[in-house]
């Protein structure tokens, strides 16, 4: 499951039936109450906006229900693509802090696409720096943030 860049949700619709909208199979609709309330469990403003239009949320709510639907959909490859763009820093941190409960619990892979470096490799267990296309640098996520490299062109030190 994809959450893609600008969260692509349907503005008219509700909160829940955005979310509804993650069961899309027979698997995904048997399991849809529990994993409705994992969702609620995880983003608690979810279930008090459920029945609002999900178009006049703020941005970082929205960005919830996006991350929510694709979990309704029980992937096993979550992939979030640029989650931090134009949000507060602490709904990034719940998103991020999130993800990696679900891979922890829930045995579920995640490939978080993100620019800002230091809160990708503050979530995850292994780090990639593309540049220019290609892979120019690998390994742990403790890894790319010791390289003089990255430092100087991604982190500014």
């Amino acid at each position: 499951m994809q959450v893609p860049e600008g969260r692509q949700l349907f503005t008219e619709m509700t909160v829940l039936e955005n979310l509804e909208l993650g069961a899309f199979n027979k698997e995904t609709k048997a399991h849809f109450a529990e994993n409705l309330e994992k969702c609620y469990n995880w983003f608690p403003k979810l279930r008090e906006r459920a029945k609002q239009a999900a178009g006049t949320l703020s941005g970082g709510e929205q960005q919830m229900v996006a991350v929510a639907r694709a979990l309704i959909g029980m992937p096993k490859l979550l992939i979030l693509d640029e989650p931090s763009l134009g949000l507060a820093p602490n709904i990034v941190d719940d998103i991020l802090e999130v993800a990696k409960t679900m891979v922890k619990n829930d045995g579920i892979s995640v490939l978080l696409v993100e620019q800002d470096i230091t809160k990708a490799l503050a979530a995850a267990d292994r780090g990639y720096v593309i540049e220019n296309g290609r892979v120019a640098l690998e390994g742990t996520a403790a890894e790319p943030s010791a390289n003089e490299h990255v430092k100087k062109a991604y982190l500014g030190i």
